[in-house]
């Protein structure tokens, strides 16, 4: 029975442990957020796959603009595919574009489930009310604003303050909210807006190549 208690452990374990796999550019075994899978398509050239759910033979590369660019400078596809592959031109900027459209494409179902505020004041109560996960900033927003929400954000959630969100204009952030002008937003705690924060985390990350923005997100927590 010991035997058995401690192969449950093991295995328990083993499963809790987050997926590695291995660049096959730099050959660094890293864990799967830090990646990103490539496949070939049906008539041979490679194609990001984002959601990990396309069939065939996958190859992963480090999730950063300077590692695919060089990956396909140095066909790294094809040696960790085994066969011969097509690189379409601009593959690295192409991804960080889908990248991007992936992030946005979640903030509107997180907008969509309730779970964006937008507007200065609306986003001082929201963090009054203690009912704020993370800020999000413009690009083009005031430095001077975006430091007084940091700051009155930081003295409510502590040491739980995630990091604000800081990849996307104005533009952009009033086009997929359906606002005109929007400069600061909250989100609101939720599994949609949860998702965001890491597409947004992940399309920064490969811009950036580093992880300053990565966002720890445990368990919701009751803010009412």
């Amino acid at each position: 029975m010991q035997e058995l208690a401690q192969a449950e452990t093991k295995a328990a374990a083993e499963t809790s442990s987050p997926p590695v796999r291995r660049c096959a550019l730099t050959r660094q075994a890293l864990e799967k957020h830090e990646l990103i899978r490539f496949v070939a398509s049906p008539d041979g050239e490679i194609v990001p796959d984002l959601k990990e759910k396309l069939p065939g033979r996958g190859v992963w590369i480090t999730a950063d603009h300077a590692s695919v660019a060089e990956a396909a400078k140095r066909n790294a596809f094809a040696r960790g595919l085994k066969t011969s592959v097509k690189v379409p031109p601009g593959l690295a900027d192409r991804l960080g574009q889908m990248l991007n459209e992936a992030a946005i494409s979640a903030l509107g179902l997180a907008n969509k489930a309730g779970e964006v505020t937008c507007g200065f004041a609306k986003v001082e109560e929201a963090i009054r009310r203690e009912r704020v996960l993370a800020l999000v900033h413009a690009l083009d927003a005031a430095e001077d604003g975006c430091k007084k929400l940091d700051a009155k954000f930081r003295a409510r959630a502590g040491e739980d303050a995630l990091p604000p969100i800081r990849g996307f204009t104005s533009e952009q952030l009033s086009l997929v909210l359906g606002r005109t002008n929007v400069i600061h937003a909250a989100l609101a705690r939720g599994g949609a807006a949860k998702n965001f924060i890491e597409a947004a985390n992940r399309a920064m990350r490969y811009f950036l190549g580093s992880g300053a923005f990565e966002a720890s997100i445990g368990p919701d927590t009751d803010t009412e």
